[in-house]
C-alpha cells in the first residue's frame, strides 16, 4: 500500500468539511506569501484547506443561517439570545456604499485585535477574514451569504473584500458597540493575554488534524 500524500490529506479534509453544511458558505485555507491583490484567494500551492475543528481551536465560531429570512429568522434569534447580542446594525462594504471607502478598506486590512468579540453575519455578497494560527501563519476564511462568524476578543485578524467587491453584513454586539481596533502589536492588553491563555497555550492547542499536517 502506498504512502498517503499531502494531496490525499487535503482531499480528506475537503470531504469531511463538505459533510458540514457550513462548508457551502464558509471555507478556510492557509495563505501564500504573495504580495498580489489582497482580494485574490491567495491559496498555497498545493492548496491547504483548514477544517472547522481547526477554527474552533482558535476560538473562531461559525453558523450557516438563512440569509433570505434574516429579519425574522428564529435560528438567529436564538443565537442572539444565547450569546447576549443585544446590538445590531447593517453595513455595506463597497466603493459605492461605504463613505471614505479607500481609507476604511485599508484600515480593515491592517492586522489588529478588538477587546470584544467581532460578530459578522453575511446577508449578501462575500469577503475574507484572515486570522493567525498557533504558528503565526495566516488562515483565510471566506464567508458568503448565510455565514455568521464570531472572532474572539484578542485574536489578531484583518478583513478584505474578495474580487466581487461587495458584502452586506450584520454587525452584532453585546451591549453598546465599541469598534476600536488595536493594530499589532498590542500584546499587553488583557483581552490579548486572555486569548493567548484560552486558545494558544491550552493543552493540545494546534494538534487537530488539518490539511497542513
Amino acid at each position: 500500500m502506498g504512502s498517503i500524500t499531502k494531496d490525499d490529506r487535503t482531499e480528506v479534509i475537503q470531504a469531511l468539511s463538505f459533510c458540514d453544511d457550513r462548508a457551502e458558505v464558509i471555507q478556510a485555507w492557509y495563505m501564500d506569501d504573495s504580495d498580489e491583490d489582497q482580494r485574490l484567494p491567495h491559496h498555497r500551492d498545493p492548496k491547504e484547506f483548514v477544517s472547522f475543528e481547526k477554527l474552533d481551536e482558535l476560538g473562531v465560531l461559525s453558523w450557516r443561517l438563512n440569509a433570505d429570512n434574516y429579519e425574522t429568522d428564529p435560528a438567529l434569534k436564538k443565537i442572539r439570545e444565547d450569546r447576549g447580542y443585544t446590538y445590531m446594525d447593517l453595513i455595506e462594504v463597497c466603493p459605492e456604499k461605504l463613505p471614505n471607502y479607500e481609507e476604511k478598506i485599508k484600515n480593515f486590512y491592517e492586522e489588529h485585535l478588538h477587546t470584544d468579540e467581532e460578530i459578522r453575519y453575511c446577508v449578501a455578497g462575500s469577503g475574507y477574514f484572515d486570522v493567525r494560527d498557533h504558528d503565526e501563519s495566516w488562515i483565510r476564511i471566506w464567508v458568503k451569504k448565510g455565514a455568521l462568524i464570531v472572532l474572539p476578543a484578542g485574536i489578531y485578524h484583518r478583513f478584505t473584500l474578495d474580487t466581487n467587491n461587495y458584502i452586506k453584513a450584520m454587525r452584532l454586539f453585546v451591549g453598546e458597540p465599541v469598534w476600536t481596533p488595536y493594530n499589532r502589536p498590542h500584546d499587553h492588553l488583557p483581552a490579548r493575554k486572555q486569548y493567548v491563555v484560552n486558545f494558544l497555550e491550552k493543552e493540545g492547542a494546534g494538534k487537530a488534524v488539518d490539511a497542513a499536517a
